[in-house]
């Protein structure tokens, strides 16, 4: 079998790559070039010509082929504008979900089938598998990777049937140690690399410059709001329907300056993320003091104080019906059906108990307990046992 490696010049694609080559496929290493703008990336990260370099390494010891691949304009479009777009309206993007959907497996996949490849790996610390339903289809399941600590299931939340059905993820059945000790044994260059941190191929970077390349900074301020105002104290109404009630569970504060009492300045909402303590400057405050909310028209940015503030916690979820995303589409939940899962909307947030409601215009997802800083914009996904089932945007 003929098999393309994204090769990214981490340890984790090499090993990918080593381990295909061990079982006797037919192994293409192809490198992608995402980014080209070192100005944003900060100095003590590799840039991706040193990434392309170890890559091309192992690509020699293993003496397999090597190409590298130019997908920067792509990437910008849908990745880089995307998350400018995300930001400007006061959402919180997650980027590597976009660039597994959208680059890894989209248009890098269909580059390597052009090549003749009849699969694709990446270095992911996922599984899959497949069987087969009672009509003889062939159904993929997305697993969690054997690592706990390493699981990138949920990087993969938005792939689907046919991108599964063309996937390899060989280091999924490992942990990091066992894929560091494999590439130190056969003396790869990358087997004591540090793991890349960041955006998605293009490195770690300082997020409010990447963001202030398209973002015009433009000043506001910094309003607390207290524990005791009367917004928490309110009443819970009486509801006539299940799906009123989660209606309400999921839906924001919207709160007004006159709420609370201006303590500092800022120098753009767009560049702030729910749940965010770092970077605001303000002071005098016993506990941190973390964002609740965003008024992006009158660019205003809402604090509370400490991890228990009462505007940091939701219960509740809502998905619009546009951004529900089944990996599981003979499961998927029709109007008024429920179901019983495990769910995160943050990459190594422990897995939470919930329940999935589906309605006609909008999937809701309710904790058993309390979620904090749940911000519109990132990827909830739900599992049971270890496969994930599903995804979607929150709104």
């Amino acid at each position: 079998m003929k098999v393309v490696v994204g090769l990214s010049g981490g340890v984790d694609s090499s090993v990918t790559a080593y381990l295909l080559q061990q079982q006797g496929h037919e192994v293409v290493a192809l490198f992608m070039r995402n980014w080209n703008d070192a100005s944003v990336t900060l100095e003590d990260e590799c840039p991706w010509i040193e990434d392309s370099n170890d890559a091309l390494m192992v690509a020699q010891k293993l003496g397999i082929p090597f190409q590298v691949i130019d997908m920067s304009d792509l990437y910008k479009e849908r990745i880089v504008d995307y998350m400018f777009d995300e930001y400007q309206k006061g959402r919180t993007p997650n980027p590597d979900v976009l660039c597994n959907r959208e680059v890894k497996f989209d248009v890098f996949m269909k580059t390597a089938m052009s090549l003749g490849a009849d699969k694709v790996a990446t270095g992911h610390y996922a599984r899959v598998n497949s069987t087969f339903d009672e009509n003889g289809k062939e159904i993929f399941h997305l697993l969690a990777g054997k690592d706990n600590n390493k699981d990138q299931s949920y990087f993969l939340c938005q792939l689907n049937q046919d991108q599964l059905s063309k996937a390899l993820f060989p280091i999924g059945e490992l942990t990091k140690p066992q894929v560091r000790e494999i590439a130190k044994e056969i003396g790869l260059v990358t087997a004591d690399k540090k793991d890349s941190q960041g955006l998605c191929f293009i490195g770690k970077v300082s997020l409010p410059q990447f963001l202030q390349q398209q973002l015009v900074p433009k000043e506001g301020e910094i309003v607390e709001i207290f524990k005791d105002s009367p917004i928490f104290s309110q009443g819970k109404p009486e509801f006539s329907s299940k799906e009123e009630e989660l209606e309400f569970l999921s839906q924001k504060i919207n709160y007004k300056k006159t709420d609370g009492k201006v303590i500092g300045k800022h120098q753009g909402a767009q560049f702030f993320t729910i749940g965010q303590s770092k970077g605001l400057g303000i002071g005098g405050h016993k506990e941190s003091c973390f964002i609740i909310s965003r008024d992006m028209e009158n660019n205003i940015i809402f604090v509370g104080e400490g991890h228990s503030f009462p505007g940091l916690h939701k219960k509740a979820l809502k998905v619009d019906l546009s951004e529900i995303h089944w990996v599981r589409e003979d499961l998927k939940l029709k109007s008024g059906e429920s179901m019983e899962v495990m769910a995160r909307f943050r990459y190594r947030q422990e897995l939470q108990k919930a329940t999935i409601y589906q309605f006609d215009n909008a999937l809701y997802m309710e904790f058993e307990k309390e979620q904090s800083s749940i911000a519109e914009g990132q990827f909830a996904s739900w599992y049971i046992g270890d496969e994930l089932l599903g995804s979607g945007v929150i709104s």
